[in-house]
């Protein structure tokens, strides 16, 4: 059998024009494993102080530039290790590189989307959202007063640091509203994320202090519901 099969290869071989054909066994010892895409800081989609009044300017720029980026680097620096530990068989510390990335990878994608979910007020952030979004949350709460209140309770409940959420569930084409503890413990599968509000006190407490329900309730003024809506077109 042996003999036939590589009959077959040296036929093809020459058919292509080619010495040999490698084996899938040859390419897989032959290949490097790829180096991790490195992540980057997105740019803010507007100026630091274009959510005045409420969110102030220097709360958005340590909130982007040293706490944001700081998500950035931690992912980087876990999947690099993730990448050492499978080329060199040692997987002691897989737990806590396992760890880091799903901490930083969390804090890197709500982050990079909650930037895109808000806007100057009056410039496309505020107001109530209309049209099939507006009919989405009809559906999935019975009125948009019921799910700004429990998304807004939600919030102000987050046990320590974390998130508010709006998962958008394509099985049942519903939202829910979740809570995240710092931004990957109490994840829920089948949905993705199009709406969050960071409650970490990094987001309000240079204005709000330990305000949060304060903060919370001016928030709603700079929501960009043109961004959640293509959100929740793009999740499916």
């Amino acid at each position: 059998m042996s003999d036939r099969r590589n009959f077959i290869k040296a036929t093809a071989a020459g058919a292509l024009g080619l010495a040999t054909l490698p084996s899938i066994e040859s390419i897989a010892a032959t290949t490097a494993p790829p180096a991790p895409t490195k992540h980057e800081l997105p740019p803010l989609p507007y100026a630091y102080d274009a959510l005045e009044p409420h969110i102030d300017a220097q709360t958005m720029q340590l909130h982007h530039d040293k706490h944001h980026a700081a998500y950035v680097a931690g992912l980087n620096k876990a999947e690099e290790e993730l990448a050492k530990a499978r080329a060199s068989g040692d997987y002691a510390l897989i737990q806590h590189w396992s760890k880091q990335a799903a901490f930083h990878g969390g804090g890197h994608y709500l982050h990079s989307m909650f930037w895109t979910v808000m806007a100057p007020a009056g410039k496309g952030g505020g107001g109530e959202p209309t049209g099939a979004l507006m009919d989405l949350i009809v559906q999935s709460f019975g009125s948009f007063d019921a799910f700004k209140k429990q998304l807004s309770a939600a919030a102000a409940a987050v046990e320590g640091s974390g998130w508010g959420l709006v998962h958008y569930r394509p099985s049942n084409r519903s939202f829910i509203i979740l809570q995240a503890e710092n931004q990957h413990k109490l994840t829920s599968w089948g949905g993705t994320p199009v709406l969050g509000i960071d409650v970490w006190e990094h987001a309000y407490y240079l204005k709000y202090q330990n305000k949060r329900a304060d903060y919370i309730a001016a928030w709603w003024n700079v929501v960009n519901w043109a961004e959640v809506a293509r959100r929740v077109e793009n999740a499916g």
